[in-house]
């Protein structure tokens, strides 16, 4: 029966504004509604898979374009999935929390109702439409720290012409002491960046904070994480032929830009509390890839500290140790995303994804050329 999502947005927003204890979580908010939807079994599971939307929360506690935002968002997200019956009663909830108009379908009224033989849950589902959008909402972000990512690499080739060269220092060793620099900086004089600097999820899509996209790599809101990765960067990075400081700032700040962006977006349909900082995306690539390399070549790969030689496999389980340790558990009490979520929206994950892919890429390259010499040889 039509009005009834009307009905429960307008009691979920009168909650919200009335502060009511016990809603800080989806699944607080999805047993109050049902209990309220009686005998309508029609609409409990989408209405409990609406209220278990991260975007949902997010919606409620934000105001202005980032509810806005939001909304469209989840809209979208809800139009790739539910038929369009189920659709528009969801809308009509979402309109009456927020207050957000949104768009409907042209004509509903020419679609039957959801019913047993045809199941709420649309057969093949799209995610086109969710992702354009929410690379949209993510654009100011994404534009801004790509075009820091060029002046960066131009101002740190002056600063390496000018003043690196002549104290002889190589790219990876001004980058690491850069990064140790900042977070002791933040001890003191910079103590308020560990909280303005990292991006916050609930921030990403905001168009006033996308400053943060571009800071978000050059700080630790965790002293012992930044111990650690400013550590493994001075560890493996010092190779016997170094990449010039221009390029080695290019790939940091661009390899921590990928690993963030498909965190945020796994984040978006899975989590409702992240954040996202420092170099755990990049240290996670470059381990990625020496031991995918080490595996594919087959052949041992080390790196060497003083007297001791610690081969590859050993760097990915202790830090990927340490890793899950930081990222597993829940970052507040209002967290109810699962280990899994909270694993797949991490920097880290997608920085092992992206080394394990380039070491693949990597390797086809040279069985390919290896190939077109034999072929040569042979002909």
């Amino acid at each position: 029966m039509r009005g009834k999502g009307r009905e429960l947005g307008l009691q979920l927003r009168a909650w919200h504004e009335a502060r009511s204890p016990g809603l800080s979580n989806g699944r607080a908010i999805a047993n109050r509604l049902v209990d309220l939807l009686g005998a309508e079994e029609r609409l409990k599971g989408p209405v409990r898979d609406l209220a278990d939307q991260p975007l949902l929360l997010r919606a409620l506690q934000e105001s202005g374009a980032g509810r806005s935002t939001s909304v469209q968002l989840l809209a979208q997200q809800l139009s790739t999935t539910y038929a369009p019956a189920v659709l528009e009663e969801l809308l009509d909830l979402l309109e009456a929390a927020t207050g957000v108009a949104l768009s409907r379908p042209q004509d509903p009224e020419a679609i039957p109702p959801a019913t047993a033989d045809t199941p709420a849950l649309k057969r093949s589902p799209g995610q086109k439409r969710w992702l354009g959008h929410s690379l949209q909402a993510m654009g100011p972000g994404l534009a801004l720290a790509a075009g820091a990512a060029l002046v960066l690499r131009w101002f740190s080739g002056e600063l390496d012409r000018w003043l690196f060269k002549s104290w002889n220092w190589q790219g990876w060793l001004v980058l690491a002491l850069t990064l140790a620099l900042l977070q002791i900086l933040s001890l003191g004089p910079l103590r308020r960046a560990r909280r303005e600097w990292p991006l916050e999820q609930a921030d990403a899509t905001e168009p006033r904070q996308a400053w943060r996209w571009m800071t978000a790599p050059w700080i630790h809101h965790s002293h012992p994480e930044a111990v650690v990765n400013v550590a493994l960067l001075l560890l493996i990075l010092r190779t016997p032929s170094p990449l010039p400081l221009p390029d080695v700032v290019l790939r940091y700040v661009l390899t921590s830009l990928a690993t963030t962006t498909v965190a945020l977006l796994v984040a978006q349909r899975r989590t409702s509390e992240r954040r996202w900082d420092g170099a755990a995306g990049a240290v996670s690539a470059l381990i990625g890839l020496a031991a995918a390399s080490s595996l594919l070549n087959w052949r041992a790969l080390t790196f060497s500290l003083g007297p001791i030689d610690i081969p590859t496999w050993v760097l990915l389980l202790v830090y990927g140790a340490l890793q899950l340790g930081w990222q597993l558990p829940r970052q507040s009490e209002d967290d109810d995303s699962r280990p899994l979520d909270r694993l797949l929206s991490s920097q880290w994950w997608w920085g092992l994804v992206l080394g394990v892919a380039w070491a693949v890429v990597n390797r086809l390259d040279t069985l390919v050329q290896l190939a077109m010499k034999s072929r040569g040889v042979g002909g």
